[in-house]
């Protein structure tokens, strides 16, 4: 399924582009973090929120789209505009329709209630898995671009909110 055309991934326009995104938290592996997505239909963005809890040998919440095949090609960059709470957010790209398995990722910090336009080069995702880096799987091949997520984790405990206005490609 394809959602926008390009340069836009996402623009959270109308409800279809909330729906495909679905929550992963640390429950998966015990722990006690609780999140959300929302689409809010007034301002035409999604809001991933929650609680990161590290009882339990937890500690992250996410969320991500179910798999989409994006066909756009090969890119550089993925930039987002986003409104944060000051703390630092992974974007995640997966080359597979699997649940788990190599999720190529990169830091973002955010600035608390401030709307922010964010550039993330591609060359800097790095291959990972459950925390661990596996540089062996080389760079991310955007033209078999599956699925696209966020992260929150680093021990960072407490509420967060991350809110999405658009989420797009340069190429």
């Amino acid at each position: 399924m394809q959602l926008t055309t390009e340069p836009s991934l996402f623009e959270f326009q109308n409800e279809k582009e909330a729906n495909v995104w679905q929550i992963v938290n640390d429950g998966v592996m015990g722990g006690l973090s609780e999140s959300q997505i929302n689409w809010d239909k007034p301002n035409g963005t999604l809001i991933f929120s929650g609680n990161v809890s590290l009882e339990n040998n937890g500690g992250f919440a996410s969320v991500r789209t179910a798999p989409i095949d994006f066909k756009k090609g090969t890119f550089k960059k993925i930039l987002l505009r986003v409104k944060g709470d000051g703390k630092t957010y992974k974007c995640r790209l997966r080359n597979s329709s699997r649940f788990d398995g190599i999720a190529y990722s990169l830091d973002f910090k955010t600035k608390k209630d401030e709307w922010t336009e964010i550039e993330l080069a591609t060359d800097d995702f790095e291959p990972t898995f459950r925390g661990r880096i596996y540089s062996r799987y080389g760079k991310i091949d955007t033209n078999d671009l599956q699925q696209v997520g966020f992260l929150i984790a680093g021990k960072q405990e407490g509420k967060f909110k991350l809110e999405v206005d658009w989420i797009r490609i340069e190429k």
